[in-house]
Parts: structure tokens; C-alpha cells; sequence
């Protein structure tokens, strides 16, 4: 008689983000998420016009081919504490709000997974009925972004991979300490 052999099948953990595709929200003037899938850049640039603002300013963190001391950087992949991530973005939202009392509409949204190089990994939209605003609320919002918000960068290249150069503490979202 032959012994029986268990097999086990590793099965994909089901994340929240994957399959999602972002859309804007019914109301309200934000629009923050994550997804695994292309984020939309031109619908995030577009709902953000309103007919009482004049400037609307976009920007876009593409995935590149490069970092430092890495040349030839061919993958680029993101996790994130998924429970934090939402909750962030709309407290730096808010604090946007505070800054600049005028502004419209807002987007924040962020990739996760594996994303191709050129395409979008992070979108950040702010309309504003002048341009002074609309410029300085998209860079807080990325900037703090950047330094608030738990998603983690890995690279591969030639010679190997790597979460990122340098280990990131991730602080408070201004306002919200």
C-alpha cells in the first residue's frame, strides 16, 4: 500500500485594492484611493474642472527606468499597509483644505502591485479658482504623500532587487497629530 501524500495548494490572498478600478466619487470633491489596476489619469483631470476654477494641476509619478546607482531598473512594484492608506489620503486632503481654503477638487490616488515602466504609479489632481493654490496644494499633497502615506517601492534591475535605497519612517499627516 502506497502512504498518502497531502498536497497543499497555495491559494492568492484576496486583497480589497485588487481588481479595483478607481472611480469618482458620486459626491463630495475628493477622490482618494489605491488600486492594482491603471490608474485614471485623464477621468482624475477632468472631474476635477469645476466652473469656478481657473487652474487645474495634475501631477503624475511615472514608474522610471532608473534610480540611483541603477541603470537598468525593469520592475517596479508597490505594497502598502492598505488599512492606513485611504485614511491618510484623505487626512492630507483635509489639511490641503485648511491650507488653502479655496480649493475645488482633489485626487490622490496610488498604484499597488507591479507597475509598468511610464505608467502611472501615484496621481494628484488640485483645482483651485487661481493658480497660486492649485500648484502649491498638489506639491503638499505630494509631498506628504511621499513621507505619510505606508506604500513601499520595490526595484528590480540587472544586479537584483531591493525595497527601496534607504529605509523611510513614515510620520504624521500635518494637523492630524
Amino acid at each position: 500500500m502506497m502512504p498518502t501524500e497531502t498536497i497543499t495548494v497555495a491559494r492568492p490572498v484576496r486583497r480589497a485594492y485588487d481588481g479595483v478600478v478607481l472611480q469618482p466619487p458620486e459626491a463630495g470633491d475628493t477622490w482618494t484611493g489605491i488600486s492594482a489596476e491603471q490608474l485614471p489619469l485623464e477621468r482624475a483631470s477632468s472631474w476635477a474642472v469645476l466652473p469656478s476654477c481657473g487652474a487645474v494641476v495634475t501631477f503624475s509619478g511615472t514608474a522610471r527606468d532608473h534610480s540611483a546607482g541603477r541603470e537598468d531598473v525593469s520592475t517596479l512594484a508597490y505594497e502598502a499597509y492598505e488599512e492606513q492608506v485611504v485614511p491618510r489620503l484623505e487626512a492630507i486632503a483635509a489639511e490641503a483644505r485648511v491650507r488653502w481654503p479655496d480649493l475645488g477638487r482633489i485626487v490622490a490616488l496610488h498604484r499597488i502591485d507591479v507597475v509598468p515602466i511610464t505608467e502611472s504609479a501615484v496621481v494628484v489632481v488640485a483645482s483651485s479658482p487661481h493658480r497660486p493654490a492649485a500648484f502649491e496644494a498638489a506639491r503638499f499633497i505630494i509631498d506628504t504623500l511621499k513621507s505619510t502615506v505606508p506604500i513601499w517601492k520595490k526595484e528590480k534591475w540587472s544586479a537584483g532587487e531591493s525595497w527601496g535605497l534607504e529605509a523611510q519612517h513614515i510620520e504624521d499627516v500635518p494637523g492630524t497629530a
